[in-house]
């Protein structure tokens, strides 16, 4: 290490702070030292393409620099000292750009995930969404979180969504779920009892770690708050027992693209309680 040029070491050391960066903005936000604007806009959204970009320019120069060396054949200064190895300089080098392209090839994935999933409200009853109650409605203002919209109004008349494409304006919820989460749906009670269908879905809330779960037996909800483990979002997941079914309900609290993750909490969610009351 004592013998590596300073364009090598630096490398290397962009190198292991890049991971270290993104982790920090991720559980810093998590944990309160800052809010998730500042985490994920500020520290990921732009402040992570310039550390990213930095680290990918330096790896480039010192591989060229590496590759230079190589092709000189320069292996001791005049003093008799041996020099480090351009074999090690050029790995350095690779490796840095390696982790770089990683990066940029995630951000690509995330871009493209969050535009095929553009909405935070997914449920299995388009119709007559199940809804939360004034406890989690209450939560909701407080925090200031994202409106919980009616499923049948076009997305271009609502405040979230301004500005969208007049393809995507032009449909609502309800259309949108049904057109792209086609395997969403509610799950059949068979035989078990609606107090048998309450107890499951909020041991399957439990089993999935979600916070502050409710249960109204005699309404037919189970409400519970699902938490990220990254940036620790929000979102509030409401399950209503009808007599023959069971719908699901999940809302981000802040945020407009849920890149995917409202859709696949149902599904998890809905195989798990289908495991304990023997429904597919």
């Amino acid at each position: 290490m004592k013998n590596m040029p300073w364009h090598t070491k630096l490398v290397l050391a962009l190198t292991a702070f890049l991971p270290l960066y993104f982790i920090i903005a991720a559980l810093g936000a998590k944990i309160g030292l800052w809010g998730w604007q500042f985490g994920l806009g500020a520290m990921t959204f732009t402040g992570g393409p310039y550390v990213v970009g930095i680290a990918g320019i330096l790896a480039l120069i010192s591989l060229i620099i590496g590759l230079v060396n190589w092709s000189g054949r320069k292996a001791e200064k005049a003093d008799g000292v041996k020099r480090p190895r351009s074999k090690m300089v050029v790995g350095s080098a690779i490796l840095g750009l390696v982790v770089v392209a990683g990066f940029v090839l995630f951000a690509q994935s995330a871009s493209s995930t969050a535009g095929a999933n553009p909405i935070y409200d997914i449920a299995t009853d388009t119709g007559t969404p199940p809804t939360f109650s004034a406890h989690v409605m209450k939560q909701r203002k407080a925090e200031e979180a994202n409106p919980v919209n009616d499923y049948q109004v076009p997305f271009g008349e609502l405040d979230k969504f301004a500005g969208s494409a007049p393809e995507f304006a032009i449909q609502n919820h309800a259309q949108f779920i049904t057109e792209n989460y086609s395997d969403l749906r509610p799950l059949p009670l068979g035989g078990a009892s609606r107090a048998d269908a309450v107890a499951a879905v909020a041991a399957a809330m439990g089993s999935m770690s979600f916070d502050d779960i409710r249960q109204d037996a005699e309404g037919g909800r189970v409400e519970g708050v699902a938490v990220t483990f990254w940036y620790g979002f929000k979102d509030d997941v409401v399950a209503r027992i009808g007599d023959n079914e069971i719908d699901f309900r999940s809302v981000s609290r802040v945020g407009t693209s849920d890149l995917g993750a409202n859709a696949a909490r149902i599904a998890e969610l809905r195989e798990k309680v289908a495991a304990q009351i023997g429904q597919r």
